[in-house]
């Protein structure tokens, strides 16, 4: 892959410091390393921040020179894995009040490359193999620019259309209610990016102290992906099932030939060795990445689907894909009740419908067990586009460079050093 410089890019010819979002609540506490386990409290009143009681106006920011420490910080929110931790993170702490919320926000504010330094050990565990790391960095510093270079394009994270969809052959076809919703990120007003998965999993120094992630992020320091002279909308997911998804598939119908769809044979592995070297400890609960079954009850689900959704389908009688994208992820599905019948899209709100928290994925079969109930049998772990984490695991576990692995997923980019 070849390295260039990009003068598209010169807006970015020195190291951003950005600003994550960690928490918000009404009541945050917090203690600072220089200062031992000595607990602080910051609260929302009256439309300011109050530290241990005394007020401190709309925004306040914190001198932690030592780092500070954030308690019952959640985590993989609205996922199986969901729960809480005590993170560390460096300088500096800024509090902000949300009047919208009547909460307030607990804000690092951080240089590029110390927080990509923990973005790759959350999203990957830093005994991973080096190439894996720093393919992983490259990808993440790229989709992270492209956000803040598109700042103030992102003002509807969530997009949703209700409509009507012919369903059959004319003339017998009939019509039926449809529902088609996608999620991407959306601007923050209070920050750049949050700290969950919304953005890209960052956990402070909680996971950073690796020197291999340090070193693979110092060895990449200003590298990112390109194409047509801009900085690429980066994209990466667990495993992608052996073929990655085109951007249209799961978000709004852009064009975007970066991410145009490459077959993986490297990421269905049953290697566990592997499998634990690169994953951390939360996503090793469960290590049916490629293959997965699900069995679904029809009233259980026609209950599941009117308490996340609001419609009420009564008994589920039918699972019928509609539409698939490219790597078979289902992007339009009919669902059948004795109460209604609608169709719905794309992939993540098929995955919502269909579990308590997310399906692995939308690419999976439809069979009735004996017992009538649904049987799903599916492939990947995630929305599929882009880097498949896992594939690249492998790839690098068999010697394949972080430029080979990068070529493999994003073959139209190229490599550019910004700064």
């Amino acid at each position: 892959m070849k390295e260039q410089t990009d003068h598209t890019c010169l807006r970015f010819n020195v190291e951003p410091t950005i600003d994550v979002g960690v928490m918000h609540a009404p009541s945050i506490r917090y203690s600072l390393e220089r200062e031992g386990q000595s607990l602080h409290t910051a609260e929302f009143a009256d439309g300011a921040v109050v530290i241990d009681g005394e007020p401190q106006g709309p925004v306040c920011q914190i001198d932690a020179p030592d780092g500070f420490r954030l308690y019952d910080v959640p985590i993989g929110i609205g996922f199986h894995w969901q729960r809480t931790q005590t993170q560390l993170f460096p300088p500096s702490l800024v509090f902000i009040a949300d009047r919208t919320e009547s909460e307030v926000v607990a804000v690092n504010r951080v240089a590029l490359e110390t927080y990509l330094k923990s973005v790759i050990s959350s999203e990957m565990s830093g005994t991973s193999p080096s190439h894996l790391l720093k393919a992983h960095a490259i990808v993440s510093r790229s989709w992270l620019l492209r956000q803040i270079a598109d700042e103030g394009k992102h003002h509807q994270g969530m997009a949703s259309q209700l409509g009507k969809r012919r369903v059959g052959d004319e003339p017998t076809g009939r019509e039926v209610d449809e529902l088609v919703r996608w999620y991407d990120r959306e601007d923050h007003t209070l920050f750049d990016v949050c700290a969950d998965d919304h953005c890209q999993r960052y956990q402070g120094f909680t996971n950073a102290m690796n020197p291999y992630v340090a070193e693979a992020v110092e060895a990449t320091r200003g590298l990112v992906l390109t194409f047509g002279g801009e900085i690429c909308d980066a994209r990466f997911s667990k495993c992608c099932g052996g073929r990655s998804e085109i951007f249209a598939s799961c978000w709004e119908d852009a064009l975007h030939p970066y991410l145009e769809p490459v077959d993986d044979p490297y990421c269905d592995t049953r290697d566990e060795a592997v499998l634990r070297q690169v994953m951390n400890g939360y996503d090793c609960e469960s290590l049916d990445f490629h293959d997965w079954e699900v069995t679904l009850d029809p009233e259980g689900l026609g209950r599941l689907i009117l308490e996340k959704t609001g419609y009420d389908f009564g008994t589920i009688l039918d699972l019928r894909p509609l539409e698939r994208g490219e790597s078979g992820r289902i992007t339009r599905l009919l669902v059948t009740g004795t109460k209604r019948e609608m169709a719905v899209g794309k992939e993540l709100e098929i995955r919502r419908w269909l579990s308590p928290t997310h399906l692995r994925s939308s690419n999976f079969s439809v069979e009735r067990t004996a017992d009538g109930r649904f049987r799903l049998r599916g492939k990947g772990w995630g929305h599929g586009v882009g880097m498949c984490q896992i594939g690249a695991a492998v790839m690098s576990s068999k010697g394949f460079g972080y430029e080979e692995i990068l070529r493999h997923y994003f073959p139209k980019a190229s490599l550019t050093k910004i700064y």
